[in-house]
Parts: C-alpha cells; sequence; structure tokens
C-alpha cells in the first residue's frame, strides 16, 4: 500500500474513532453504549496494526474489544440497561478534580526528557544499540518493540496474558458466582 493510502486509512480510523467517542459520550442507553466501547477497542487495534505495533494491536483486540466487552455486559445484565439523565446543576466537585489532576500531569510531564532526546537513560544503556541492530536479523520483524516483547520477552509476555486472563475470570466469577440459574434469567 502506498504511502498515501496509509495515512487515508490512519485519517478514516482517527475520524471514525472520534465520532465514536462523541457518541459514546452522548448515549444513554449502556448497552449500545458497551457495543460501540467495543467497536472503538477494534478500530484502536486496526490502528496499530498498520502502525507496525501487531503485540499492542493484539492485546488491544483482546482486551479492549474482547474481555472487557464481556466484562461490562456481564456487569449490565445485573443492572438496568438505560443511564438516568444527570442532575442539572454545577459540578463543581468534578471540574475542580479534573483540573488538579490535569495541573498536576502537567507539572510531571515538565520534568521528562524531550522526546526524542539521545541523552535519556534509555538511549545510553548499551543494550539500546543491540536491539536496534540485530533485532531486525535474529527475529526478522521489522517492528523493534514486537520483536522484542514477541522473541525476546516471549515467556514474560505469556505470563502476563496470563495474568490477564485470570483477572477476567475472577472477575466473571465473582459476577455470575453465588446466584442460581432462575436469578440469572432474572
Amino acid at each position: 500500500m502506498s504511502e498515501t493510502g496509509i495515512l487515508l486509512v490512519n485519517a478514516f480510523l482517527l475520524g471514525s474513532m472520534l465520532i465514536i467517542a462523541v457518541t459514546m459520550a452522548r448515549l444513554r442507553n449502556l448497552f449500545v453504549a458497551a457495543m460501540m466501547s467495543s467497536i472503538y477497542s477494534l478500530a484502536t487495534a486496526c490502528l496499530f496494526v498498520l502502525l507496525d505495533a501487531v503485540d499492542v494491536a493484539f492485546t488491544e483486540a483482546a482486551v479492549g474489544a474482547g474481555v472487557s466487552t464481556v466484562l461490562i455486559l456481564s456487569a449490565l445484565s445485573l443492572t438496568d440497561y438505560t443511564d438516568r439523565p444527570p442532575r442539572p446543576g454545577p459540578h463543581r466537585a468534578a471540574l475542580v478534580l479534573c483540573l488538579g489532576v490535569g495541573v498536576l500531569l502537567m507539572i510531571a510531564a515538565s520534568d521528562w526528557p524531550a522526546l526524542g532526546s539521545a541523552d535519556t537513560p534509555v538511549h545510553q544503556h548499551p543494550l539500546t544499540e543491540h536491539y536496534l541492530v540485530r533485532s531486525p536479523q535474529d527475529t526478522g520483524l521489522p517492528n523493534v518493540v514486537t520483536s522484542v516483547l514477541a522473541s525476546y520477552r516471549g515467556y514474560d509476555t505469556l505470563g502476563e496474558v496470563t495474568v490477564v486472563f485470570t483477572a477476567g475470570m475472577a472477575v466473571l466469577m465473582l459476577l455470575w458466582g453465588g446466584r442460581s440459574p432462575k436469578e440469572r434469567r432474572k
């Protein structure tokens, strides 16, 4: 695919994600919002594939579009599908909290090194050049991050996936446990 074609597909995906996010924020039907969230995660996974971050795309598809959707739908089975409209009036506490967190994040980000700066600790480590130079030859993968996660740290990645799967199963057991099949149907 040409560079212009990839740019157009990226723009389409980003535009779709923006439309989905705005639509989700305005919905009152929680089931539809859960489905839109799943579609958003799927679009994000497609975008990561186009950016050659297949490992991140796989995780987003599995956790974002898969497990999260199942957990949200399981929680919705215990509640009503429609959201109540918000109470009118100012929400000063929420505004103050959001502004406070935003200020703290900006203060923390001001201490970061400049983007792409060569004097950051990660760029000074001796293994950095080894991974950047040798990983495409060793693994045959064009993306260095994917080669590190899939080849060099394969067992670690498998362990992380196992932990996420176990946590998801525990949440499902908490949501479904302790109720009879007759109560679940209600």
